[in-house]
């Protein structure tokens, strides 16, 4: 009967250490304050913007501060760039060398953004929907690049056009858990409004070279909104506790 009594104490001094090992495991890792995400845009560009340049790609990075690990709020601070098309030309370096030496022209049309705003975010579970309103701006802008045929690398370049926006938009998507460990990673995957407003820019074609060796443009005034499409991952920095000898093992 004794024997069967001390049966309960002895199953708790059993798990003792089995408790105090998980509790040293979970103290081990501070909480996430920090995500870096970066993530491959697809971009559709809306109303009369889709009347002069086609679906675009491009990236964009981000990063999310939560002031509380397991709270719904966070900042967001993200930037990225979208090409939108280019013209290549091999031409002569000068006209004193005239074929001799040839370089390939590049002209590039991009867009680049930067905003910030605050991200709501379901802090748990296996999909964690998040919707983060931001403010910032849009650079539209064209760029001509000149490089050696051979070497592949550009020693000149000028902005040929450029125009810079105020911008407000929101992202709508969602995080899906992949590692829950020292580095926390999920997949992450967003749609996003643009909000542009009117922009002047170039498209291929806008640019006519003059027999004098001057340029004139022929800039498109319209919206230059978009609606674009994201796939990437967001990777928390944790940094592991060491105030009392614990290791990063």
């Amino acid at each position: 009967m004794r024997n069967v009594a001390l049966f309960p104490l002895a199953l708790l001094l059993a798990s003792a250490p089995l408790s105090a090992q998980t509790t040293i495991t979970e103290t081990r890792l501070k909480p996430v304050h920090v995500y870096f995400g970066g993530n491959f845009i697809v971009a559709e560009p809306q109303q009369e913007f889709g009347d002069y340049i086609n679906t675009s790609f491009g990236g964009s990075l981000h990063v999310l501060w939560k002031p509380a690990p397991n709270g719904v709020l966070g900042l967001r601070f993200e930037g990225g760039g979208i090409g939108y098309g280019e013209e290549k030309q091999r031409v002569p370096l000068s006209e004193t060398v005239g074929g001799r030496i040839m370089v390939d022209l590049t002209t590039s049309n991009f867009i680049g953004f930067a905003n910030v705003g605050p991200q709501l975010m379901a802090p748990r579970g296996p999909i964690r929907p998040y919707l983060a309103p931001t403010i910032g701006f849009a650079y539209i802008g064209t760029v001509s690049s000149v490089e050696g045929v051979d070497s592949h690398q550009s020693f000149a370049s000028d902005v040929n056009y450029d125009d810079f926006l105020f911008a407000y938009g929101a992202t709508g998507g969602i995080y899906v858990p992949l590692s829950q460990g020292r580095v926390p990673v999920a997949l992450d995957l967003s749609a996003r409004y643009h909000q542009n407003g009117k922009a002047s820019y170039l498209i291929e074609g806008s640019i006519h070279d003059n027999a004098d060796g001057t340029i004139t443009f022929d800039p498109i005034r319209s919206r230059a909104n978009l609606l674009t499409f994201q796939i990437g991952v967001s990777i928390g920095a944790r940094a592991s506790d060491k105030k009392h000898g614990l290791d990063d093992d």
